[in-house]
């Protein structure tokens, strides 16, 4: 019974972070921002932490390499990111947000947490200390070591 009980549980985690996520990229779809919500999680980061190492950048945002690789490609493209030589290791490179990257993070920063703010709606805080509680905890559990 008890196993039922935390598989329910998983789904439900699942199903609710699909759909904040599908949510989000539905509002980004028909306002037309132009980017995806992956897309964002990338600009966002590199306007918090300046330029970062893909490696560093991919842990920000949850993404393997690859995945990064290809949004990173598509900013590229867009010209809101550039690849610049990593001022301390010549084999690497860092990410840096470009000023058209800047300018999108400024303009639709507004917006986006209009967007986020829908999901926590009917929520008090006490709500949110014990989700932050239940999630930490989850992710803890899960702690992978490395190396």
């Amino acid at each position: 019974m008890l196993m039922k009980q935390y598989n329910a549980y998983s789904f439900l985690l699942d199903r609710t972070a699909r759909r904040v996520k599908q949510y989000a990229q539905y509002q980004f779809n028909c306002q037309q921002f132009g980017i995806t919500v992956d897309q964002w999680a990338i600009l966002k980061n590199l306007n918090q932490y300046t330029d970062l190492s893909q490696k560093e950048l991919a842990e920000y945002c949850g993404k393997d390499q690859p995945t990064l690789t290809r949004i990173v490609d598509l900013l590229v493209n867009k010209k809101l990111v550039e690849r610049r030589a990593n001022p301390t290791d010549r084999r690497s490179f860092v990410v840096h947000l470009t000023a058209a990257g800047k300018q999108k993070v400024e303009t639709l920063s507004g917006e986006i947490s209009k967007i986020r703010m829908q999901a926590w709606k009917n929520l008090n805080e006490k709500d949110f200390g014990h989700l932050k509680r239940i999630l930490n905890t989850i992710y803890d559990n899960l702690e992978m070591e490395h190396g």
